[in-house]
């Protein structure tokens, strides 16, 4: 009876060990499932957000470029370090992205506010 039960026990610790694990798992996918929407998202926003900003500021202060420049060094470096990387640290990318696509976002809202404004 006692052989049984603790077979039984360690069945249980291994199958809730086995479900965390896999959950971990999950959640790293799900993590760096994400931080590459981010990425590809943000690529295909500056890729047509280039002409306009191009259109207006020339071709001295690129911010396209320096964004797709960034994003690069982040999509290697999740390629070198994704696989060891904490959650903490896919956010902290993920974020970084987000917030890159932001800056683009608002800077395309003030060329169209500008575009808008009559000449005097």
């Amino acid at each position: 009876m006692t052989t049984t039960l603790l077979l039984v026990l360690a069945a249980v610790v291994v199958a809730a060990l086995a479900f965390m694990v896999r959950r971990k798992s999950g959640r790293r996918q799900r993590a760096v499932r994400e931080l590459l929407d981010s990425a590809d998202a943000l690529e295909a926003r500056l890729r047509t957000a280039r002409a306009e900003i191009e259109a207006v500021a020339g071709d001295e202060d690129d911010p396209v470029r320096d964004a797709l420049r960034t994003m690069l060094r982040q999509r290697l470096w999740l390629q070198q370090h994704g696989s060891r990387a904490t959650l903490e640290e896919l956010d902290t990318v993920r974020t970084s992205i987000d917030a890159a696509r932001t800056r683009i976002e608002d800077q395309l809202a003030r060329i169209e506010r500008a575009r808008a404004m009559p000449l005097a």
